[in-house]
């Protein structure tokens, strides 16, 4: 018998999200009363064990949860979006025996709300280098003194996973991961102002000593790539849900598409629906074949993850090319809905206008196309030499 995915997200908790996403957008507000709704329906939960209080989702299930509440509303589905990976790669060492991070758990069913704060200006080296301080304290913890951009969920978080540079052993630098709470030597600006993906509210952060207990400071990694599994399961559950975001949106502008094809009719072809046009009907079958191949990859690839399915040394290229795929193709199935909607979709108030504003965002974050490129060549070429 084929198992029927768990879902915590009715229709009409999405209709509502859904009516809620123009507004915000256009006052580029954050979205609290969607906030409260997913907390209401347990949504935050998701991914916590059950023995622990949650709903014990699996990453595919909470990756197909997260492609219909994109497509409801894209900038409060990336929101959330951090927190679930937070909670997700948590949950993912927790399952396979590592309670490192089972904090994060426990403070996720009391009603914690996770940001990501890893993301720095001029640091392509993304995880595996800082340019945030973290200075060794005498109880083991760990105080933080650097900038974090790209801060989701900013004006809400009560606890950032960060991380920075102790580099107080010139000869044993570490980068150290830990969770500070909101409060003393945390500063989140209000800077926010985007093409697209505004309701995300991803603010810049400043960390002015901030403080992570020696019980929440989690990693002490060499700089560099690392085979520690804190460092697979954020790969792995960052790029899979990055990937089920954008395939979402990629689900509601097909969507749109074909509404508009059937609704637009055309004087030439004595009044028939644009749904009848050749033309049109192979841009729609277009963007039909992209969306298919997106939501099976990144339910596949989930599931892999799930079931710890031997990817062997091809993991990371498996988890970057799926994030590269999947918002390439969102890009590419919005500008082909657009295409067959007619000039009214190019209001700046259209659904489709604030989509497309909306997947340009999948293009900023890790792994870029340059890197993705790099991790799969590397893994079917060998390293480069020289």
């Amino acid at each position: 018998m084929t198992r029927r995915p768990r879902t915590l997200l009715t229709d009409d908790l999405l209709a509502a999200v859904h009516a809620r996403a123009p507004q915000h957008d256009r006052d580029n507000t954050f979205p609290h009363h969607d906030l409260a709704d997913l907390v209401a329906a347990g949504y935050l939960r998701a991914f916590v064990p059950v023995e622990l209080g949650g709903a014990g989702l699996t990453l595919e299930e909470v990756a197909r949860e997260q492609m219909r509440l994109a497509a409801a509303a894209p900038a409060t589905a990336l929101a959330v979006n951090m927190h679930l990976v937070v909670t997700g790669l948590a949950a993912h060492l927790h399952a396979h025996g590592d309670d490192s991070v089972a904090f994060v758990l426990r403070d996720a069913a009391a009603g914690e709300v996770y940001a990501f704060g890893n993301s720095e200006a001029g640091n392509d080296l993304v995880m595996f280098g800082s340019r945030t301080r973290a200075e060794p304290q005498a109880d083991g913890g760990y105080r933080y003194t650097g900038t974090k951009i790209f801060t989701s969920l900013s004006p809400v978080w009560t606890r950032l996973a960060t991380f920075g540079l102790d580099d107080s052993d010139p000869d044993d630098p570490r980068l150290v991961h830990g969770v500070v709470a909101r409060g003393d030597g945390v500063h989140a600006k209000d800077d926010w102002d985007t093409l697209g993906m505004r309701a995300t509210q991803s603010a810049t952060t400043v960390l002015d000593g901030a403080y992570a207990p020696p019980g929440q400071v989690y990693r002490r990694l060499p700089p560099g790539p690392s085979a520690d599994p804190f460092v697979f399961a954020l790969f792995a559950v960052f790029e899979v849900l990055l990937a089920a975001v954008y395939t979402g949106i990629g689900r509601r502008a097909l969507a749109l598409g074909v509404e508009h094809a059937h609704r637009r009719t055309s004087m030439k072809h004595d009044g028939r629906t644009y749904a009848q046009d050749p033309d049109i009907r192979w841009k729609v079958a277009d963007a039909a074949l992209a969306q298919d191949g997106a939501e099976l990859q990144v339910v596949a690839l989930a599931r892999d993850v799930d079931e710890d399915a031997d990817h062997g040394a091809r993991w990371f290229a498996q988890l970057v090319g799926l994030k590269v795929r999947a918002t390439e193709s969102a890009r590419v199935v919005v500008d082909l809905a657009l295409r067959v909607s007619g000039g009214g979709a190019y209001s700046s108030g259209s659904e489709l206008a604030r989509l497309y504003r909306d997947v340009l965002a999948g293009i900023y974050h890790p792994s870029d196309d340059e890197s993705a490129h790099g991790t799969v060549a590397t893994s079917v070429l060998g390293p480069p030499q020289g």
